[in-house]
């Protein structure tokens, strides 16, 4: 199928886009690197009135520090994101979940706002803005505004984004020399869509595990803090053993949903086992 008929706007500045944005209402959507919303307009699973292309904006891309956070444009690329420097010494989650995200082509076209700002329960990269409690930065015909992540994903496909307002900004703390990170992630194959994902952030001390961070894909209409198995791991051993006990919890309060070939129950027990090698992959790396 073919797309049907929208108008098309291609600005290049933020405040034009807000603009366009704000023109065209609830029919209006944003055009980043088009591998989410193209594909569901050639199915008409997305039938907007108007898109408004934001590909040549340059305020929108590029990494930097800012009062120690990561400033991350929301059009930088899966690609820039997975080889800035700063990304991989100060958030190696983000870069260690962005290297499976599709394949090269789709890393090269993707952006991680539009990823974000998708809100698609299988996407890897909300589960670890969630666990890392990111920030979302969005700006609007009434100004610029901060979203915890933790409340910017309301439901599946939708977030907490008014229809004439821009993601402009991901924001991620720096952590120390004392976390470790992990992303682990089934699916059926390399190009099918995730079927279970674990984001896990430990930070260590005497040899345990002080604190973590779990974010979880796929487990539920948004993605999940799995906050039961943070809970039970603060001040655990990060041995195999308390590891996996605590791992028992990763599903708790989730609502998996089933699938061609996956049912909630073998979800969550995907949760159990990759959140269990996870937190040991993590309590073993910087």
């Amino acid at each position: 199928m073919i797309p049907a008929a929208f108008d098309y706007a291609r600005p290049t500045t933020v405040e034009e886009a807000v603009r366009v944005l704000a023109e065209g209402g609830e029919g209006a959507k944003v055009l980043a690197g088009g591998q989410s919303l193209l594909p569901m307009m050639r199915l008409r699973r997305a039938v907007p009135k108007s898109v408004v292309d934001v590909g040549r904006v340059p305020q929108l891309r590029g990494v930097r520090e800012e009062a120690g956070r990561l400033v991350i444009g929301a059009m930088t690329t899966h690609h820039d994101v997975l080889h800035d420097t700063l990304v991989r010494r100060h958030a190696p989650l983000l870069a260690a979940a962005t290297e499976t995200v599709g394949d090269p082509a789709v890393r090269h076209r993707g952006t991680l706002g539009g990823s974000v700002a998708h809100a698609d329960p299988a996407g890897d990269l909300p589960s670890v803005v969630l666990a890392l409690d990111g920030e979302l930065v969005a700006e609007g015909p009434r100004g610029r505004r901060t979203i915890p992540a933790a409340e910017f994903f309301v439901g599946c496909l939708r977030t907490a984004l008014e229809p004439d307002e821009l993601l402009v900004e991901i924001r991620i703390p720096e952590l120390g020399a004392d976390w470790g990170f992990h992303y682990e992630k089934f699916q059926f194959s390399a190009q099918a869509s995730t079927v279970v994902g674990v984001a896990v952030a430990v930070r260590r001390e005497n040899g345990g595990i002080a604190e973590a961070r779990i974010g979880l894909t796929n487990m539920g209409a948004t993605p999940l803090r799995a906050s039961a198995a943070e809970a039970a791991l603060a001040g655990a051993d990060a041995t195999a053993g308390s590891v996996a006990r605590a791992a028992e919890a990763m599903a708790e309060g989730t609502s998996p949903t089933s699938g061609p070939g996956v049912s909630p129950e073998y979800r969550a027990h995907l949760a159990r086992v990759l959140g269990c090698r996870a937190v040991l992959a993590a309590a073993r790396t910087r």
